[in-house]
């Protein structure tokens, strides 16, 4: 019988080792594929331990060194490709799956591609080949490993578990977890039976996702309809989305839930737990927990620590925060800056910038190692105690002692320069963004335009906000109305339209009263056709002087051939339109004789919508009658004098009571 070295198939390529406990008796070392001769799994609730057989006493066959030795000829050749047909005839599917992934772990990603794409042409391809070749890619090339996966032919193959976990576990490492539930839905109604690490693929998706514990809690939902039970890992994962949710009392349910099970909660059970209280600050609960803790022997580690601080920050206990502090540095896990910023930032936004300021003294004392954070917390709060010198020349420090920023701290010290009117400063660093290929977001382009508008550049702002709409970023209201209303004050009347069309497409509603303003922007700028789509789209929440003005000057300079849809719109939304305004449309029409039919079209529709000529205009129509047809106008004004006649009569007529009518 040939040994299984090199055609070694795990079950599941995604082989997981936990213990529930630490062991002194088992190595922490890591198995490769290629160094497992043969193995024995011992299973229990709790642990899953890999236990290496005895070393073979029996010499190899002839055929297993004609396969190794091949393996690492073609793994070694420049042109594995040309070795690979010479001894393609050698070597099983399972070893050709050995090459993939060495190519995988090697980074040797071009060599992997074109290794499968010889396995699919040569039909030389298993379930672990997929699964194998979408993990290596996909860690490069999410587009790529989609194809891989709607390449495969067999449908049954598709909703293999380890294929399907595999391209999961792709989307979810890249981010893309909207598209990670579609496909898994997808995959479910093609047959695909999830097993628990599907689950945990998914779960741990959530932990960072605003707003993802509803869908979190569907996945758990649909656990014991898969005969699938919850391990520690998966509650471990869904703890971790309820403290990044602030869900507590969820939290302390899955904990009781574990504890019912027979699962034994570890420090990051526990650490998720507290995590949870920091949300509110509950710092009752949190000293609790971490008393329950210690009972069972467990030491709380620099994380929980760190979190317990975190909550008595919350929950504003000063002064217990200081003494942990101390306890922190004493147990040598304030090495670095982050307790001391958690504990500056919670005492600067409660107001007591001065007790900030002392603790980052403190730090600088001591050679608390920073990595910038620290000046960008106290920058912050410089700024927002209107203290702008200060924080100009905190900002300046850190330039000169931080060659590299990260884009809070970037966009903390352009605040700063921004609030202190340092023009030369501000375009610093925005060159400085650049220098370092750092991409800009909201904060970034929200602090730039506001102090190009409170700079009077506003043609600077806009170009800023065009570029923050183009990288996909939303548009505020407030800041786009007040960016639209100083471009209308410099007569930058096409980019305000553009600015309130940027809007207007970007959210489903928007204030009427910004729909009133770019109307007053458009007619001042003369711009009648774009203030004809305004109109059009928002009539009825656009106040009655307004749209009178609008008439007025659309029928003085718009295009003439609108003139009458504009009408038509006016009064399909309410608006009377007075003889003024009929007036000179009509005076427009006769002094074009070519638009003849528009003409006759406003004449006709007229009396149907209760409006006649007054005298003075029909005396200018029947002037100019020749070139329009005498006969033809003559009809068209004589239904306009019946209902003349009929409008005044109505009018003369007495107005009865009920009772006074029947008599």
């Amino acid at each position: 019988m040939e040994t299984p070295l090199l055609g070694f198939e795990p079950r599941c390529p995604h082989l997981f080792i936990t213990n529930s406990r630490p062991s002194s008796s088992l190595p922490h070392s890591t198995l490769s594929v290629r160094t497992l001769t043969a193995t024995t799994v011992v299973k229990s609730p709790a642990t899953v331990v890999v236990v290496a057989e005895a070393p073979r006493t029996k010499p190899h066959s002839k055929s297993f060194l004609s396969r190794k030795s091949a393996i690492s000829e073609i793994e070694q050749s420049p042109d594995f490709l040309s070795s690979l047909q010479r001894l393609a005839r050698v070597l099983k599917v399972q070893d050709l799956n050995v090459i993939l992934r060495d190519f995988g772990i090697s980074g040797r990603w071009q060599d992997l591609i074109q290794l499968f794409d010889w396995m699919q042409q040569h039909g030389k391809v298993s379930d672990s080949t997929y699964s194998s070749c979408i993990k290596f890619v996909g860690a490069k090339s999410v587009s790529k490993a989609l194809e891989i996966y709607q390449s495969i032919p067999d449908e049954s193959t598709k909703t293999n578990v380890y294929i399907c976990n595999s391209v999961l576990s792709c989307l979810v490492k890249n981010g893309k977890l909207d598209s990670c539930i579609k496909l898994f839905d997808q995959m479910k109604r093609d047959g695909l039976k999830p097993d628990v690490v599907t689950y945990n693929t998914l779960l741990a998706g959530f932990i960072k996702v605003k707003n993802g514990f509803p869908k979190a809690m569907e996945l758990v939902g649909e656990l014991p309809h898969n005969g699938i039970k919850m391990d520690g890992v998966m509650y471990g994962t869904v703890l971790a989305i309820c403290a990044s949710n602030g869900r507590c009392e969820e939290a302390e349910s899955f904990v009781q839930q574990m504890k019912d099970e027979g699962h034994s909660p570890n420090i990051y059970h526990y650490s998720s737990l507290l995590n949870s209280y920091s949300w509110k600050g509950d710092y009752k609960k949190a000293d609790e927990l971490m008393t329950e803790m210690k009972s069972v022997g467990l030491v709380p580690n620099k994380v929980m620590m760190t979190t317990l601080l975190k909550v008595y920050i919350k929950g504003g206990l000063f002064e217990r925060s200081r003494e942990l502090l101390s306890e922190l540095e004493s147990a040598g896990y304030a090495e670095n800056e982050m307790p001391y910023c958690m504990l500056m930032d919670g005492l600067s936004k409660t107001g007591k910038l001065e007790e900030a300021m002392t603790i980052f003294d403190d730090m600088k004392v001591k050679g608390v190692k920073s990595d910038g954070y620290a000046n960008s917390i106290m920058i912050a709060a410089l700024c927002r105690s209107k203290r702008f010198e200060e924080a100009k020349q905190l900002a300046r420090d850190s330039e000169t002692t931080y060659e590299k920023c990260d884009l809070v701290m970037l966009n903390t010290m352009l605040c700063a320069y921004c609030r202190a009117g340092e023009m030369e400063s501000v375009m610093r660093m925005m060159k400085k963004m650049d220098e370092q290929a750092v991409s800009p977001d909201y904060n970034t382009f929200h602090i730039l335009i506001k102090y190009f508008i409170k700079e009077k550049l506003h043609l600077l702002a806009y170009q800023t906000l065009l570029d923050m709409h183009s990288k996909g970023h939303r548009l505020e209201e407030e800041l786009c109305s007040s960016l639209i209303y100083h471009l209308g004050k410099v007569r930058a009347h096409s980019e305000a339209f553009s600015v309130y069309n940027m809007l207007r497409y970007s959210k489903r509603t928007i204030c009427k009263d910004l729909h009133e303003k770019i109307l007053h922007i458009l007619i001042h700028g003369k711009l009648f056709k774009d203030a004809y789509v305004v109109v059009k789209d928002n009539a009825k929440v656009i106040s009655q002087p307004t749209l009178k003005r609008f008439c007025k000057a659309f029928m003085v300079s718009g295009n003439i051939n609108l003139v009458n849809d504009v009408l038509k719109v006016l009064h399909g939304s309410g608006h009377k339109i007075d003889q003024v305004q009929f007036e000179i449309a009509i005076a427009r029409y006769i002094s074009q004789p070519d638009k003849k039919e528009l003409l006759l079209q406003l004449l006709q529709w007229m009396p149907g919508q209760g409006y006649v000529v007054d005298s003075s205009t029909r005396n200018l129509v029947l002037k100019q009658s020749h070139l329009f047809g005498r006969q033809l106008i003559a009809e068209i004004l004589s239904k306009h004098h019946i209902v003349s006649r009929t409008m005044v009569r109505s009018r003369s007529e007495p107005k009865f009571s009920r009772g006074q009518r029947g008599k």
